[in-house]
């Protein structure tokens, strides 16, 4: 049941993000979250499963995802408008994933997310959550600023209030149950409102050339997967 206190967040969410990103910003973001799926992530899914986008705001990865079904979970109140034809939005703020009761998931997928919930117990709570709803062999994919790279910024965003780092959330993982198949300390930038170019033949060129992302990736990517 939704309740005041989530009707206010959820408002305030829209106005933050509005504010943060133009639309112009917005679009260009999508068109770079085009390229990494095709050049990279789809790689990491199967396209007979079902993928759900945990925290997936404007879609941006959600959308470009080949699967046999795709689910969008997210507290923004336009969730459904941002949403592509195919992709089942749910706007929600529940951390137990209830929308996902009954439904059999391949892969989950966070990013940017986890420095936004209030405490690592709430954290481990989530991750435990995602952990039962995958089927065995499944994989969670996790996109995540790292504290240890870019200390400095970290706080740049007013609804960052976690510090992660590699290790800690390789930790989290595992107390979860996860075993860590996959690990790029240094892979993406840490914002999309970086200075790194962000043509499609410039990002293709930056998942291709690694010295690239070590120079320039302040956030850690990951795969977490399910035991058999």
């Amino acid at each position: 049941m939704t309740t005041a206190h989530d009707e206010r967040l959820a408002l305030t969410l829209t106005r933050l993000y509005k504010h943060r990103f133009s639309p112009a910003e917005a679009e260009g973001l999508n068109q770079v979250w085009k390229v990494l799926v095709e050049d990279f992530f789809q790689s990491r899914l199967r396209r007979d499963a079902t993928v759900v986008d945990i925290g997936a705001g404007s879609c941006s990865f959600i959308n470009h995802v080949k699967a046999a079904r795709r689910i969008a979970l997210d507290a923004n109140p336009e969730l459904a408008k941002v949403a592509a034809p195919g992709v089942e939005a749910h706007v929600t703020h529940d951390l137990e994933l209830k929308e996902l009761e009954g439904v059999t998931v391949g892969h989950a997928f966070l990013s940017n997310f986890l420095e936004h919930l209030p405490s690592f117990d709430v954290m481990l709570s989530l991750l435990t959550r995602i952990n039962e709803v995958l089927e065995p062999g499944g994989t969670l994919l996790v996109l995540q600023p790292n504290f240890r790279l870019n200390a400095r910024r970290y706080f740049d965003f007013i609804d960052h209030t976690l510090i992660l780092t590699d290790a800690s959330l390789v930790e989290a993982l595992e107390v979860s149950g996860f075993a860590i198949t996959e690990k790029r300390v240094r892979f993406l930038p840490y914002t999309s409102k970086s200075r790194t170019p962000k043509w499609p033949l410039a990002v293709k060129a930056y998942l291709k050339f690694p010295p690239a992302q070590w120079l320039m990736g302040k956030q850690t990517f990951i795969v977490a997967q399910k035991p058999l």
